[in-house]
């Protein structure tokens, strides 16, 4: 290499501006997650999810991780009765807040209607989204009974046992099933409407 373009790429490389490294460890933070009504004093690095916190820390399996993008919904959680992709957010953002999980909602011998429902009209195949699913699904019946429209709310009116088999559909969009049980799901979300109308 000619010495002019050697000292033209050592110039370069010193007006470059430093790159940028990011650090290879973040301490562990303290902070508490309610779940299930439990609380759990944890010390978790910043960057855990609150998927992975559930799982590899907590032990609770029940919520699944399956894109890890939030496209799939299998890590739908309930936080604050707000349903959201546990995959998309952070541990430490939810300290103290009440997380519920599929676990959660139910006791041993006394499921959830959701889930009671969705045993009785067969909402399932594989079960791998059905976690979240349920989780969804119960969030979906809190957003009627405060009467949050979707985008195929008729106007503001959502009159009670009146969800239409479109509207739980739109609803639920944000969870796929693989297997295809679309049918069963819309069919239990629907009877526990009617039952609590």
């Amino acid at each position: 290499m000619p010495d002019d373009d050697q000292s033209l790429l050592e110039q370069r490389a010193q007006d470059a501006p430093p790159s940028y490294a990011p650090p290879s460890y973040a301490p562990p933070q303290p902070l508490t997650l309610r779940i299930n009504g439990a609380d759990h004093d944890l010390m978790i690095e910043p960057r855990v999810t609150l998927l992975d916190a559930l799982r590899e820390v907590l032990g609770l399996t029940g919520t699944k991780k399956g894109c890890d993008r939030g496209q799939c919904g299998a890590c739908t959680v309930l936080v604050d009765g707000q349903r959201i992709n546990a995959c998309l957010t952070l541990a430490v953002m939810h300290d103290g807040r009440d997380i519920t999980t599929v676990e959660g909602l139910g006791q041993e011998g006394q499921p959830h209607p959701m889930q009671q429902a969705f045993m009785d009209c067969d909402g399932f195949q594989c079960g791998y989204c059905t976690p979240g699913q349920i989780c969804s699904a119960v969030a979906l019946l809190d957003e009627v009974k405060a009467r949050q429209a979707s985008m195929l709310t008729d106007g503001e009116q959502l009159a009670p046992g009146a969800l239409s088999e479109d509207e739980i559909r739109e609803r639920m969009s944000g969870n796929l099933c693989r297997c295809g049980a679309y049918p069963n799901i819309v069919k239990a979300i629907h009877s526990v409407v009617l039952r609590q109308a």
